[in-house]
């Protein structure tokens, strides 16, 4: 494997980097306090090409593949979560079904506009009864003429109060369900029978809203289904493809977040004194230190691997995706808890970033596939005949 990063990657991740020095950082507090992101800096993030990352030029997207977006996302792991997500989804859950699967007609009429950063895209997957069972879907949707009718409730949908538009999956087949018994369909906010039900209240991720979608006799026209009316029941098989890729820069986003609370953690150890000398002299911190460092290195190795490797074969990771979730998510919580530990009290305050971190990064050994789910999915690759 060649781990030389290409200029073009270089040049993209450190404009990102000054991005999230320069304009994020300083308003992290502010968006924690107000829970909501400022229109000029979702702006700041249009003009970026921020939200066209993973998406093909041809649709006005930035193209990078799977180790640039990567990049990216670890830079933008280390400031305030809520940035990640809202662009996040643009450029994986929220448009990578179309990207995927779509018909040329549906990715000229999406994809350009998802990319610019227009229209905001969400992926409406869970629901009550369906989280790691995602094959356990109420939602129905039956053809009525030139128009499918949606009927059901999903939650826990990231973006979706913001959403224009949103990949949405539900049983037109009741016998078959996963195995050909699921579509894909986008649906657009003006559809009649689409509404947004309740927004949840978080134990962090504040500025990213999670919220209830309700489709109550929804009209969807039938030129929607993901991938034309001959993909009607391959949509568990979209839904699996797109969370593979979502799995790879969740990875890469608590990498990034554990290394800056390494960095939190190096600078408060040399400035916080006790016992007459700074507790970075103390071998105990030395060695919280040392785990943290070592386990960031490994989880870099992990996921630079794996997303060059998606890139090189464009095939599937599977296997890959989900060690990159399972271990760089738990890893990041690690990491986290000991900051808040070297910390001390300091890092149990609002007024530092740590806490902030702790709470955030919780989420991510649950979202986008558990970590029970991800060993599960592990051993299922490496037990295939």
């Amino acid at each position: 494997m060649d781990f030389d990063i290409p200029e073009n990657l270089r040049m993209t991740v450190e404009t990102v980097r000054r991005f999230v020095k320069q304009d994020l950082e300083p308003i992290s507090r502010q968006v924690e306090e107000e829970d909501r992101i400022p229109e000029d800096v979702i702006q700041k993030m249009r003009d970026l090409g921020l939200f066209g990352l993973g998406i093909p030029e041809e649709y006005g997207g930035l193209g990078l593949g799977c180790l640039g977006e990567c990049l990216v996302y670890e830079e933008m792991g280390k400031v305030n979560a809520c940035f990640r997500t809202i662009i996040g989804t643009n450029n994986g859950i929220g448009s990578q079904g179309i990207v995927l699967d779509g018909t040329s007609e549906q990715k000229q009429q999406y994809l350009p506009k998802l990319a610019s950063g227009e229209l905001i895209g969400c992926f409406a997957l869970t629901e009550p009864e369906a989280g790691s069972d995602a094959a356990n879907l109420k939602t129905t949707a039956e053809l009525k003429g030139s128009h499918w009718v949606l009927n059901g409730r999903k939650h826990f949908i990231t973006n979706g109060n913001i959403a224009d538009v949103a990949t949405v999956f539900a049983l037109t087949d009741r016998a078959k369900r996963a195995k050909g018994g699921i579509t894909a369909f986008i649906v657009e906010k003006t559809f009649p029978g689409f509404y947004v039900g309740t927004i949840e209240r978080k134990m962090g991720m504040r500025g990213s809203h999670t919220c209830e979608l309700i489709f109550d006799n929804c009209l969807v026209p039938k030129e929607n289904v993901v991938g034309g009316q001959e993909n009607v029941g391959k949509g568990f098989r979209t839904a699996m493809k797109t969370l593979d890729r979502g799995r790879l820069t969740m990875g890469a986003s608590t990498m990034g977040s554990a290394q800056k609370l390494l960095d939190l953690s190096i600078d408060y150890a040399k400035q916080r004194v006790q016992f007459g000398k700074p507790i970075a002299h103390f071998q105990a911190i030395q060695l919280m230190l040392a785990d943290m460092a070592t386990n960031i290195y490994a989880a870099r190795q992990m996921v630079y691997h794996a997303a060059w490797l998606k890139d090189a074969t464009n095939s599937s990771v599977i296997k890959e995706a989900a060690m990159v979730k399972l271990f760089c998510s738990e890893m990041a919580n690690r990491v986290a808890d000991m900051a808040v530990q070297i910390h001390g009290g300091m890092g149990y305050m609002k007024d530092y970033p740590v806490e902030r971190y702790y709470r955030d990064l919780r989420l991510t050994r649950i979202y986008e596939g558990t970590s029970e789910i991800q060993r599960l999915v592990i051993a299922r690759e490496l037990l295939k005949d």
